[in-house]
């Protein structure tokens, strides 16, 4: 079949091309992590121990669901190359089986969830109001978890052929009623009970199902959509297994990452309320910037995925070096508004003296931390974008979980805790002991799958250059 994607061959086109299709990623992720800053900052004015609440439950519920939609995510990847390949039935095809896959990871994610207790263990004694909250929160969260996987079919598809503009105004949407739900039942007003962390989870699982109906209403009546023959069709085994291929091990990586921050939280709940707190609103920043790297590395690996589908190397290698430019652009401007308005920032989330103390003394590492946050995320999406995701996965496991969780642990909270205690003192003072030494472990770990993953990358594409010109 001839190629449909038509890429462009300038470096100014290419530039065009990302950051018109990354900005509605942007803001479509935005308001996709809104959800949990809206929990966290909401919690936050009711009570510490809601707080506390969120701290542990949005680290378990990340966890699970991250890892999950990585899984899904392998449906950009696919999609685009047949995009670019002009394969536009088989685009229909492959989304009706990424449904089926959706509904088997709700059912493995939801009995995950269900028994939060194994992850609570790892954070000493918990106070029992703030267990039960737990559990309360993370099981509202489960009957949401179906709605939330299979929109993230409607995600893929919508961003592997280069139409993210629907996606954001769902989410916008969406965040709109979670806002609003929030406010009913977080604190209980038009006569609603007051359910603290347990109604923010409620409204979740509510906005997801109505944002699925939308999404499905969307791609079911635009007329754009109407060339990929959508339908959920029988289940077809191979079909599921070449999206499990390339998705479990996206999955993997996906999990890791958040992994590596939810044992974080875990361990730094031994440190105390004020701890828990200063350490979530520190992690819910980085979460949060982390959303433009994303958006950048998504659409970058589309466009990159679908020149590779239209056999046009060389166009995907620009793509994927332009991507990482404006990334690292980016980045640095993000690095400086997390600096210089640290404080406001601080304020806006809790009104507790002893959080914002903690808050303001790790805020201080946030910039750099982001920096190389964004250069490895947009590296793996580089590789992705070439079907390529176990060895990466490696890497990750070894940088992320190895060097910055086990490091983190072992000079933190382990035999090696006086070991980097001149820099913590020097570049984050006033921060607990754990938590700041975890969090700068944690940057040199991401440094670390900065640099693996970008090697990688450069040996995969050199390899496909000199395919190109020595053909057989």
């Amino acid at each position: 079949m001839i190629a449909s994607h038509s890429a462009p061959q300038s470096r100014w086109a290419t530039l065009r091309a990302i950051l018109k299709q990354s900005w509605p990623v942007l803001v479509s992720s935005w308001a996709g992590m809104a959800f949990g800053v809206l929990d966290t900052a909401m919690t936050g004015h009711a009570s510490a121990t809601d707080l506390a609440t969120m701290a542990l439950s949005i680290a378990i519920y990340i966890s699970v669901f991250i890892g999950l939609i990585g899984v899904m995510h392998a449906l950009i990847p696919i999609q685009a190359q047949l995009f670019g390949a002009g394969e536009f039935k088989k685009i229909g095809q492959v989304w009706g089986q990424g449904l089926w896959v959706s509904l088997l990871l709700s059912v493995v994610g939801g009995v995950v969830m269900l028994f939060p207790d194994v992850w609570l263990s790892f954070s000493g004694e918990i106070a029992p109001e703030v267990r039960t909250s737990v559990h309360h929160y993370l099981w509202a969260l489960t009957f949401g978890l179906p709605a939330a996987l299979m929109f993230r079919t409607i995600y893929g598809l919508a961003n592997a052929v280069s139409r993210p503009k629907h996606v954001m105004t769902l989410n916008l949407i969406g965040i709109v009623l979670k806002a609003f739900l929030n406010w009913l039942l977080i604190f209980g007003n038009w006569g609603l009970p007051a359910l603290g962390a347990t109604g923010a989870g409620i409204a979740s699982a509510i906005v997801f199902w109505i944002t699925l109906a939308l999404g499905l209403w969307m791609v079911f009546r635009q007329p754009f959509y109407r060339r990929f023959h959508l339908t959920l069709g029988m289940p077809d085994l191979k079909s599921i297994g070449s999206i499990l291929k390339l998705g479990l091990p996206m999955g993997g990586s996906y999990l890791v990452e958040v992994c590596a921050f939810t044992f974080m939280s875990l361990l730094v709940a031994q440190e105390g309320i004020a701890a828990i707190g200063g350490h979530q609103v520190m992690s819910n920043l980085a979460a949060l910037a982390y959303m433009m790297p994303m958006s950048i590395g998504v659409a970058t690996a589309a466009l990159t995925a679908q020149a590779i589908g239209a056999q046009q190397m060389y166009q995907a290698h620009r793509t994927s070096m332009m991507g990482l430019v404006v990334g690292l652009c980016g980045a640095i401007v993000t690095a400086m508004l997390l600096y210089f308005g640290r404080e406001f920032i601080v304020a806006a989330y809790t009104n507790n003296p002893a959080v914002a103390s903690v808050a303001l003394s790790l805020l201080v590492l946030l910039p750099f931390f982001h920096i190389v946050d964004a250069m490895q995320c947009i590296n793996s999406h580089l590789l992705r974008a070439h079907k390529i995701a176990f060895i990466p996965m490696l890497l990750q496991t070894f940088a992320l979980m190895v060097v910055g969780l086990l490091g983190g642990w072992w000079v933190g909270f382990g035999p090696g805790k006086s070991l980097i205690e001149p820099v913590r003192n020097q570049l984050l003072a006033g921060s607990p002991v754990g938590a700041g030494s975890m969090w700068l472990m944690a940057t040199i770990g991401l440094a670390t799958s900065t640099v693996l993953l970008h090697c990688w990358y450069r040996i995969i594409i050199r390899k496909k250059l000199r395919e190109i010109k020595t053909p057989n």
